[in-house]
């Protein structure tokens, strides 16, 4: 089992900067990729960004260019720094781990519990 705690979320205004951590323990040898999904009242959960355990990244279009993930191996833990924020990055986000995001989305692997994050207009 792994447990993922993630920390970070608020109240922003727009055009600000935010950013997210998402600490692993537990069983985490099974872990490549890691990243963060978000989702909005009504809406689908969508991924925002992906880390793997070598560095690759990919990133949603609608954060391109505004956000940057990253990864502390050492620490087991991955960041997602948000900037030039807008109202419609409101949501959860939700911080994912597993062999990678796909193997997550097939039900094998883990989330964490969410945190909101808010953007004022």
């Amino acid at each position: 089992q792994v447990q993922l705690v993630e920390s970070g979320g608020g109240l922003v205004q727009a055009g600000g900067s935010l950013r997210l951590s998402c600490a692993a323990s537990g069983s985490i040898f099974s872990i490549n990729a890691m990243g963060w999904c978000r989702q909005a009242p009504g809406k689908q959960r969508e991924l925002v960004a992906t880390i793997t355990s070598g560095g690759s990244t990919n990133y949603a279009d609608s954060v391109k260019g505004r956000s940057t993930i990253s990864r502390d191996n050492a620490k087991n833990t991955v960041y997602l720094q948000m900037s030039s924020l807008k109202p419609e990055d409101t949501a959860v986000y939700y911080c994912f781990a597993g062999a990678s995001f796909m193997a997550v989305v097939r039900g094998s692997g883990y989330w964490g519990q969410g945190t909101q994050v808010t953007v004022s207009s």
